[in-house]
């Protein structure tokens, strides 16, 4: 017979007939992964602190389930400033105030550190439970760029071994202007590193707006993508627009069609963070002004990705 989970009434009846009791009749295995259902599809949502500007932590924890997440992302000044904020009260508090809020830290993210000066937070972020640190990568220098990625990656070799040592992960954002930054560059970042403990922090901000790529990319990455932003280009972060163009670069209120891009993630198995994001002008106030209006607005786009699944 063939190895299904539900028996037909002919192989019941033969096993009845070659003397097998019925007590003892149980589902044969299912042997073959592609016979086996993929849990369904969803989305694990974390909260930037950064969307609500330099809020005090007291006020931004509680939001975290009001956007159906259970985990925070911690950012320094510029876009915020919570990173200072746990610096000033203490890791041990900061602790408290996660708990009393039933809130997780999920990571910090520290460009300002970049790639080579992460080793300093690992301790903190392992104590307090995370399991990420986000960075950028180093500045472009001349056409090789694969070598250059080649080199960036033995230069990490230290880092992503500490890493691995305190069981976290380093998420290299594909910053515009940064040698980690098209579509090849990441390929060959997780194609060179080989290790789980290093992989692309996906921001579709910083390319083309071309739903197809991007998907093409999240296939090709695979395991290697270590973090989502859920950000589009819309018409960009760099100088000042009236808020409803500004804010443009959440899901749902650009042009990017993200089906193609739930798709290929549903596709992936991505299981990972997802984080909602956008950039105001200047950096460091919150998305809108009141923390209710930010919650709201994280909810608009969670409710248009959620159409996608």
């Amino acid at each position: 017979m063939s190895y299904h989970a539900t028996l037909t009434r002919r192989d019941l009846c033969k096993r009845m007939a070659g003397g097998v009791a019925a007590a003892t009749l149980a589902p044969a295995p299912r042997l073959f992964a592609d016979e086996a259902k993929k849990s369904a599809f969803r989305f694990d949502y974390i909260l930037a602190s950064c969307m609500y500007g330099t809020t005090k932590l007291a006020e931004i924890l509680p939001e975290v389930k009001k956007i159906g997440a259970t985990h925070i992302d911690i950012w320094p000044r510029v876009h915020g400033n919570q990173r200072e904020q746990v610096a000033e009260m203490g890791v041990d508090r900061f602790a408290e105030l996660l708990a009393e809020n039933d809130v997780k830290l999920g990571m910090f993210t520290q460009y300002k550190l970049g790639p080579f000066r992460l080793q300093g937070e690992m301790e903190i972020v392992k104590k307090l439970g995370g399991r990420l640190l986000i960075a950028g990568s180093t500045k472009q220098s001349g056409k090789d760029i694969r070598g250059q990625v080649k080199a960036f990656v033995e230069k990490m070799r230290p880092h992503i071994a500490a890493a691995e040592k305190h069981g976290l992960t380093i998420g290299i954002e594909n910053h515009g202007g940064a040698l980690i930054k098209s579509p090849d560059s990441m390929r060959w970042l997780v194609e060179f590193a080989k290790s789980k403990h290093i992989g692309i922090a996906l921001a579709p901000y910083h390319l083309p707006s071309d739903p197809k790529l991007l998907a093409k990319l999240i296939e090709d990455l695979g395991p290697g993508l270590a973090h989502f932003y859920a950000w589009e280009h819309g018409m960009g972060c760099s100088k000042k627009l009236p808020k409803e163009q500004e804010l443009m670069q959440m899901p749902g209120r650009g042009k990017l069609d993200f089906k193609p891009v739930v798709a290929a993630l549903k596709k992936i198995d991505y299981k990972l963070w997802t984080e909602i994001f956008m950039h105001p002008v200047p950096r460091g106030i919150p998305i809108l002004e009141k923390t209710i209006s930010v919650t709201a607005e994280i909810n608009r786009s969670r409710k248009y990705l959620e159409s996608l699944t």
